[in-house]
């Protein structure tokens, strides 16, 4: 056998071990990778998201106090005797709550799924800002009042089928069907940590409105919405829960 012909030899042989060791490779990690070959499941979780919610007013994201974009608001907690620029979105504190002091920022934290998940003010309500929002933790729906306040937060998050790969934050509300009544939900901001309960979870029609029945004329109720199921654009589930003393 001459020299081309020993090395067409190897080469092929070269080819037949990689396909094997990637055959084995897939049979031994199937759960892991299945997803690439789902075009589905791929192109559900980047369909269509929002509607947005119709029970939401997000028509002046400026009036609002959010710490990450508009530091010269006052807050609810802030002692200023009265001075500083009015602002009319401010609602009525709901009680003297009890928070508990953290060094973190805009985070919400879930420990019954293991998450703690940067929060994402976003400034606007169209579909290609939540989105590119969503890229980088859950997202603080605009016109959702401020923590401590009578009135609904609304935060946001992507879900993910089974074997998804932890990228960007396409997973982050996976496994919100987990939690259930009792079950403690935490947001930090403002150097507090605010503690909410789980109060129900419910499944909802896509672009239905965000379910409200906790609210009352002096609570704040924290809702976590996502896809239903996990990466199909098909429903919602929304978790509710109320305001605590941390």
């Amino acid at each position: 056998m001459d020299m081309q012909s020993k090395g067409y030899s190897a080469k092929k042989i070269l080819k037949i071990a990689v396909l094997i060791y990637l055959a084995s490779f897939l049979i031994v990690n199937w759960n892991d990778v299945s997803w690439i070959f789902n075009y589905q499941e791929v192109s559900g979780l980047v369909s269509d998201f929002f509607n947005p919610y119709p029970t939401i007013d997000a028509s002046a994201m400026d009036a609002y106090f959010y710490p990450n974009h508009s530091p010269s608001q006052i807050l609810p907690d802030q002692n200023l005797g009265g001075q500083g620029q009015d602002t009319a979105a401010v609602a009525e504190p709901v009680k003297t709550i009890k928070t508990n002091y953290t060094d973190k920022q805009n985070t919400l934290e879930i420990s019954k799924i293991s998450i703690s998940i940067p929060i994402i003010f976003s400034t606007s309500t169209k579909k290609t800002s939540i989105m590119k929002d969503l890229d980088l933790g859950v997202v603080y729906y605009p016109g959702s009042v401020y923590p401590g306040e009578n009135g609904q937060i609304i935060i946001l998050g992507h879900s993910a089928p089974p074997g998804w790969p932890h990228i960007k934050h396409d997973w982050a509300f996976t496994d919100l069907n987990k939690l259930n009544p009792g079950d403690t939900i935490l947001i930090d901001l403002n150097n507090k940590q605010y503690t909410y309960i789980v109060k129900q979870k419910t499944i909802i029609k896509r672009g239905a409105d965000v379910p409200s029945d906790g609210l009352t004329d002096n609570n704040n109720i924290l809702t976590l919405i996502s896809c239903w199921p996990p990466g199909k654009d098909y429903q919602r589930i929304a978790v509710e829960a109320e305001l605590v003393d941390g």
